[in-house]
């Protein structure tokens, strides 16, 4: 399978960081193509609601930024992880752009399922999160493979990992 990552966080050795990476090693090592794109250093501008997408511009964002480098990984994706820190009670504004500007495309073409990475010092904090995720899976319709979340001592642990690795087995 084609899998594209989606890393959100702007700390390149953070704990969303290392789970984006466990979730490549162990993909890569069960065979599949995988590529990890930190967007959290793209610079994506956020959806300008002109609707450009959907008249003249035939399924084309009228915006030329980061996101051009994109639109063809998610077109070709069969599998789509979003690793994202959680920023007060929701995913982070990194992760937030590329989803909503996937609103030209309305979803990305081969993408039949998906996988959530999410990580936070704080407890409770996940629903919010867990739940923009899920209406996305079934806005898409795509198979939810599952969901792995770590906090403050769960962080960068065998057993977070061993999480990540039964994600990549239900592929």
């Amino acid at each position: 399978m084609n899998i594209l990552i989606l890393q959100a966080s702007p700390r390149a050795k953070g704990s969303t960081a290392w789970m984006a990476q466990q979730y490549q090693d162990a993909a890569v090592a069960a065979g599949h193509d995988v590529t990890l794109v930190n967007v959290a250093h793209k610079k994506i501008a956020g959806c300008l609601a002109c609707e450009y997408c959907h008249g003249k511009g035939n399924g084309a964002c009228i915006q030329q930024d980061d996101m051009q480098e994109l639109y063809p990984l998610m077109a070709q994706a069969d599998v789509l992880v979003l690793a994202a820190p959680i920023y007060y009670f929701t995913l982070c504004a990194q992760i937030q752009l590329p989803i909503q500007r996937m609103y030209c495309v309305n979803k990305p073409a081969q993408v039949k399922k998906m996988a959530l990475l999410a990580s936070s010092y704080s407890p409770g904090v996940y629903d919010g999160a867990i739940a923009e995720y899920r209406d996305i899976c079934n806005y898409w319709s795509v198979e939810d493979t599952g969901i792995v979340t770590a906090m403050n001592d769960e962080q960068k642990t065998d057993a977070i990992q061993h999480k990540i690795i039964d994600l990549v087995n239900k592929l």
